[in-house]
């Protein structure tokens, strides 16, 4: 190992940067008939006219050789019957002409078939990551994920572009050309065909290495995607520590990973063309020696000789292209093998065939006896007992870990309690419909997610069928149009990804008016003015009473300005909730909530 990929081993020690592990399964025909599922859709067009192509094209590659050799050789030319001689040469170019124009059509339709299936498959794994649970994010980097559904699909284009009707063409043909070779001479055809053992038993034992190095590429291939990920986005966290050598050195160590799994897994594809042309240059030539035999002999005509050698030699091609598939295959597997463990995820979050819709709920929450684990180890919440009215504020409090945003997590049916209920008007959220709760609950997070499109389109995200007058509304009410109007092109302003272009407390701003437009009945504050300066609070803070108004709040947060006026605070430690009550009493009180009050005001005087 040289002395750079010595120090590139001891950066990547450092990271551990993908959940992703080898999928050691042995090779299935079940997981491959559930991926020829995806042919279902074009079983009625596309892929019986494909069929129909390859089907005369291999019966043109059947017949040509028979009417050159047999009756071309030794009837027309030997017999010198000129007539049948024009007859077979224009019957043999008209099926050449077949033939073109078949093969056209087939690589049109296979083509057609094979971005359909692409197209239908990564718009399965796409909706069905979008429904999954928030456990199955946290435990994998968006790298890892998006390998899956763009490079790990990507590898089965060809073979559903080539690799299955080629298949199919090449099995027919083999068929055909093992009967004609038999019907012309069984002898020559047991000689020729002796090293056939000896090339499927090698080839048999080269199977499992090379899926399993095809498995390690998609490995390679979705750490390397995860690392990219992560320093294009925390770019501005490694330029401001200077740890941009160690970070090329990091990639040029996954890069290396990556470049030495592609060269074992093609060295060893790599072996099976050359093992098959060696099969062919043995069976060539023993048709030579055992064939000029068998002529001098009398029991095999030159024509039928010459037809032999035109079928041995389409023989060898149809078995290196099925050498070919099935290294397409075992690709394919390796690929397939990673996209199915991700449809095979379920959400953790159950809903029951019968879950109750929510229609207009009026917003109150209960928590009854609730306990709940991310990881079955340690409670984040522990006997949780707490009620919130309808169209009450109440805020949690407590150091961080304490359970506050599990509390929200829980409210927005993100997890299920581990032990205890979990109640909206009366009704226990595993009993109710995802949508139905989500829809009437709308999360402001500390780190507000702006996607690329316009102002407009970001204020619509939360109600899509929203007019644009409804979007300038809702703007106008939570303070955001005058920053808006301000933009170059107003409420059409491109945004970049992640709003980049935007300050922090105009990002909030934005969130606030998504959050209005789509008019929750619930609306949950996880740190939304944690990240702002005090001149923006005073926005922020008008901008919320207009928000919260007539709606239940659940506001988590540490700046006593967002909590004092609270209609209910809950003070949390160590998954419990410590203490109860409004601003006034909990001070009177004089307990936890007393305590980080006044640890707030120290800090605020020592600034």
């Amino acid at each position: 190992m040289s002395k750079r990929n010595k120090v590139n081993k001891s950066v990547l020690s450092r990271f551990h940067y993908s959940t992703d592990q080898v999928i050691d399964k042995p090779f299935n025909w079940e997981q491959l008939y559930r991926l020829l599922t995806y042919l279902k859709p074009y079983s009625k067009k596309l892929l019986p006219l494909s069929i129909m192509t390859v089907l005369i094209t291999t019966a043109v590659r059947l017949i040509v050789p028979i009417l050159i050799g047999v009756y071309t050789l030794d009837k027309a030319i030997r017999q010198k019957d000129a007539d049948l001689l024009y007859i077979l040469v224009g019957v043999i170019a008209g099926l050449y002409v077949l033939n073109y124009v078949a093969n056209v059509l087939r690589i049109r339709w296979m083509n057609q078939l094979g971005q359909g299936v692409i197209y239908d498959l990564r718009k399965h794994l796409f909706s069905h990551v979008q429904w999954l649970s928030h456990r199955f994010f946290d435990q994998r980097s968006a790298g890892s994920i998006l390998v899956r559904i763009m490079n790990d699909i990507n590898s089965l284009q060809e073979l559903f572009t080539n690799g299955v009707i080629n298949l199919l063409m090449d099995i027919i043909l083999l068929i055909g050309i093992m009967v004609i070779l038999f019907t012309l001479s069984p002898e020559l055809t047991l000689a020729v065909m002796v090293i056939l053992p000896i090339m499927f038993f090698i080839s048999t034992s080269l199977r499992k290495n090379i899926r399993r190095s095809w498995q390690m590429v998609r490995l390679k291939q979705s750490k390397l995607n995860s690392h990219l990920n992560e320093s294009i986005q925390g770019i501005r966290v490694t330029q401001s520590f200077t740890q941009e050598k160690e970070n090329m050195a990091f990639f040029d160590g996954v890069n290396t990973e990556n470049f030495d799994s592609w060269r074992t897994a093609t060295k060893k594809n790599a072996m099976f063309r050359p093992l098959v042309e060696l099969t062919n240059a043995i069976g060539t030539a023993v048709l030579i020696w055992y064939g000029a035999h068998l002529i001098q002999g009398g029991s095999l005509q030159l024509g039928e000789f010459v037809s032999f050698a035109f079928y041995l030699g389409m023989f060898w091609e149809p078995i290196s292209r099925l050498g070919q598939v099935y290294n397409q295959l075992l690709i394919g597997m390796a690929s397939s093998e990673r996209i199915f463990e991700f449809l095979d995820e379920q959400p953790i979050v159950n809903e029951k065939s019968d879950a109750v819709n929510l229609t207009a709920i009026k917003g109150r929450i209960q928590f009854e006896n609730v306990e709940f684990s991310y990881d079955d180890k340690r409670k984040a919440l522990q006997n949780i007992h707490l009620e919130m009215k309808a169209g009450q504020t109440v805020a949690l409090v407590g150091h961080t870990g304490s359970g506050k945003t599990t509390i929200a997590n829980l409210i927005s049916r993100f997890y299920d309690p581990t032990k205890g209920e979990v109640k909206i008007d009366g009704v226990n959220l595993r009993d109710a419909s995802v949508s139905s709760i989500r829809s009437q609950i709308s999360i402001v997070l500390q780190d507000t997610f702006i996607f690329s499109g316009s102002i407009m389109d970001n204020i619509r995200f939360g109600r899509p069928d929203a007019s644009d007058d409804e979007v300038k509304r809702a703007a106008e009410a939570i303070g955001a149009n005058e920053f808006i109007e301000k933009l170059s092109n107003g409420y059409e302003t491109e945004v970049e990804e992640r709003g980049n272009v935007l300050s922090v407390g105009e990002r909030q701003l934005l969130s606030f008016a998504r959050a209005l437009l789509a008019n929750p009945r619930i609306i949950i504050l996880d740190e939304a003015t944690a990240s702002i300066d005090t001149e923006t609070e005073v926005k922020i803070q008008s901008a919320l009473k207009k928000l919260l108004n007539g709606r239940t709040a659940i506001i988590i947060a540490h700046r006593l300005s967002t909590i004092r006026e609270s209609d209910n605070i809950f003070v949390l430690e160590n998954g419990r909730i410590k203490e109860s009550g409004n601003h006034d009493e909990l001070m009177e009180h004089q307990g936890e909530y007393y305590e980080l009050v006044k640890s707030q005001f120290r800090m605020l005087d020592a600034m």
